[in-house]
């Protein structure tokens, strides 16, 4: 029976007859970095348009070194710093030059604090001088250079200071800092983790005012996680976490003047300000920008706040039925007129608006996605951005004028590209990679994407891969309750029709995600190969819900968390296993985070079509997650119980007939523990039998040392005893 359409065919990477002479991929090969891919490391242009730099490490003299490139020749012009002629210096993690670029601070020693935020010894590097001066003698927050570069702003125990880099002095400009009550200048964990960002302070362009966010986290609910370690009695790390339903910090903003130390509070009141997700100086010394919405985030008003006189005006109001996506998108003009993406015509596009907030042209349109902005040129008026305008699970890279004209397709190859300009737009990096091709780096003409020289590429990779076992994506669309998803498989390289295979499903289906993508192998697909030529078929289907089709396609799970999405699965797995080459009492499923919570609710409502399901680090109820996720797509619980609660895998156990291994790290602090002792205890009650495994002390990844082995020998196994 056929049901699906191919988009575009793939070439095998090898024959049956050869494969005999192949190795088969291992774990410990996935995770010891035996396919490990180059990069171009923390990539960025030099203001002059001509030359580069890249952070690198040398893994033989244990140094890391800022080099400059230059854009035409790929030569190395300059190396900028050696962490070998710097005293107390073992690792560069990351640099950042100042506006002049004569200054570049250097990151070192940063511990993680969760998934985005770090503390760190920080030093300055003057590059003419070679002076290196430390920036604080404890570890810090989110330094960041003053655009005149002769300061640094930086958080340290919730409080904001600045240090002076010409007199060598430091100043603390708020006192209030307390852990888990008051945060200044530093994003609490739920507006880090779902807002995306760190750092809440921000400098004008004329280094003379700080903006920055205050939270006031009293209120807020505190949960503990136990850390076991090695000692005889644990410890316990509490922090404020506000589940769905439950109270949020008090956010508001705030501006210091350099010159007076005054700092005044900014009057949001008129606006929806539940949420304050970005702020942004415009171009003009004293406007600042902010945006603000509501609790439900179905609204968000851009705001223009006048430093000089504490004055606030509406420019823009974004409104949607279900909720409005925040981005870095925002980027202003000369003439503080302003880019901006919205889904309003029900695809992901770029709008160009005045000053004053009124809409002077729709640059870019059609039933396709904007992926990425880039920027725009002012010479030429060009705007730069990604889109998926050759088919939802690729991506090319365009120029368009900002008046919507003149649109050039800057890529050919048909996969992932993706580009990083020159600061002058004249030329840019192009980062090129699809299922079949590993990563590679190219220099390209800006003005009609022609590649000039190729940078680096994976070519020892794709070599090395020659002597294994690889079988080919095969891409295609299932149409499944009236649409069309994007679909792949993986087949036993041997792969005989006339044979009966059992079928393994992987998805993750979370709103907006995709996993179904044109682009080049991480962990999990690796895995997949070493389990297709154990002789499974690997499927991974993109249901509704998920990204890139459109405003629609997305936003039809709101208020159902775990509804169309599960039914889309089950529906997949019935349609995949008609088929005469799959054995339909052999389909598993798994997932990890949202496709943990998947991967459960498909077993169980599921059980007459999954006979296995592996859930890593589920949610088992929306109730026990984060407010501005949660509450984003789902409302509050006290608006919607029944959302909550008959979506939620907990509702379900009771139906559970197959093979089930659920998964968590004790000290997750995004995904709790919780849901799956919750889960766990209504599987007991139920008198159902299933596995689990929780690892001592590791967060949502469930990562260090030998653990991800472990864990991935653990799948592989339960998958080997039971599909």
């Amino acid at each position: 029976m056929r049901f699906f359409k191919t988009i575009f065919p793939i070439i095998l990477f090898i024959t049956a007859s050869a494969s005999a002479q192949l190795k088969q991929i291992t774990l410990e090969e996935i995770w010891s970095g035996t396919f490990r891919t180059e990069s171009l490391e923390r990539l960025h242009s030099l203001a002059n348009g001509k030359e580069y730099s890249v952070l690198n490490y040398d893994r033989f003299k244990r140094a890391s070194t800022v080099d400059v490139y230059d854009y035409k020749t790929s030569n190395k012009v300059a190396t900028i710093v050696n962490s070998a002629d710097l005293k107390g210096i073992n690792q560069i993690s990351n640099y950042q030059f100042s506006k002049d670029e004569k200054k570049i601070l250097l990151a070192t020693e940063l511990e993680s604090i969760y998934r985005r935020s770090s503390l760190g010894t920080y030093y300055v590097y003057d590059i003419e001088s070679k002076n290196l001066q430390l920036v604080s003698d404890f570890a810090i927050q989110e330094p960041t250079f003053s655009p005149d570069g002769t300061k640094l702003a930086f958080g340290y125990q919730n409080n904001i200071y600045i240090k002076n880099l010409e007199n060598n002095t430091t100043s603390q400009i708020t006192f209030d800092g307390k852990k888990n009550q008051i945060i200044n200048g530093i994003t609490d964990w739920v507006y880090e983790e779902e807002f995306g960002f760190v750092r809440a302070f921000d400098w004008n362009f004329s280094s003379t005012k700080i903006a920055f966010i205050r939270f006031d986290e009293t209120e807020v609910p505190e949960f503990s996680m136990d850390v076991y370690g090695t000692d005889l009695y644990q410890t316990q790390e509490v922090f404020k976490y506000p589940k769905a339903g439950e109270k949020n910090a008090v956010v508001s903003l705030h501006l210091y003047d350099i010159k007076t130390n005054h700092t005044t509070k900014v009057d949001l009141n008129a606006y929806n300000a539940y949420y304050i997700p970005r702020i942004l100086w415009t171009n003009q010394e004293n406007i600042l920008s902010v945006q603000v919405t509501n609790r439900k985030q179905n609204e968000i008003d851009i705001v223009f706040v006048d430093a000089s006189k504490n004055t606030s005006k509406l420019i823009l109001k974004e409104t949607d039925a279900a909720y409005v996506d925040v981005t870095d998108n925002l980027t202003f003009l000369e003439d503080n007129s302003f880019i901006w993406t919205s889904e309003k015509n029900g695809w992901n596009h770029i709008y160009h608006y005045s000053n004053e907030g009124k809409l002077l042209n729709q640059v870019t349109n059609g039933d396709w996605e904007v992926t990425d902005y880039y920027g725009f040129d002012k010479n030429t008026n060009k705007v730069f951005y990604q889109s998926t305008e050759n088919g939802s699970i690729n991506r090319d890279v365009y120029s368009i004028k900002i008046n919507g004209k003149d649109k050039t397709q800057l890529t050919e190859k048909v996969g992932a590209n993706s580009a990083s300009f020159s600061a002058d737009f004249s030329l840019f990096i192009l980062t090129f990679t699809n299922a079949n091709t590993p990563p590679s780096y190219t220099l390209c003409n800006a003005k009609d994407g022609n590649q000039l020289r190729l940078i680096k590429d994976n070519s020892q990779l794709s070599k090395k891969l020659e002597e294994y076992i690889i079988s080919p994506k095969e891409f295609s669309t299932i149409t499944i309750n009236g649409n069309d998803l994007n679909m792949y498989l993986i087949k036993p390289v041997d792969f005989d029709s006339n044979k009966n295979y059992p079928l393994f499903m992987y998805q993750y289906s979370g709103p907006g995600s995709q996993m179904v993508a044109n682009s080049w192998n991480g962990s999990n697909d690796y895995w997949h190969q070493m389990l297709a030529q154990e002789g499974y078929i690997i499927a991974c289907v993109d249901g509704r819900g998920t990204g890139l089709k459109g405003r629609d396609f997305k936003k039809i799970t709101q208020n159902e968390l775990g509804k169309y999405e599960v039914i889309d699965q089950i529906d997949v797995a019935k349609k995949l296993g008609a088929l005469p080459y799959i054995d339909e009492n052999r389909i598993g499923i798994w997932g990890w985070s949202y496709g943990g919570f998947m991967s459960s609710n498909s077993l169980f409502q599921g059980a007459d079509v999954f006979s296995l399901a592996i859930a890593v680090a589920p949610v088992s109820s929306w109730r026990f997650y984060d407010t501005i996720y949660t509450e984003r797509y789902m409302l509050t619980p006290q608006e919607n119980p029944n959302g909550y609660d008959q979506n939620s895998p907990i509702f379900h156990v009771d139906k559970l007939k197959g093979k089930f291994l659920l998964v968590h790290g004790s000290a997750d602090d995004n995904v709790h523990l919780q849901n799956t002792t919750r889960l766990v205890e209504k599987l007991v009650q139920a008198n159902k039998d299933f596995e689990w495994a929780i690892y001592p002390d590791k967060n949502h990844s469930i990562y260090g040392g030998n653990t991800r082995l472990h864990l991935y020998n653990k799948m592989t196994n339960f998958i080997k005893n039971n599909l």
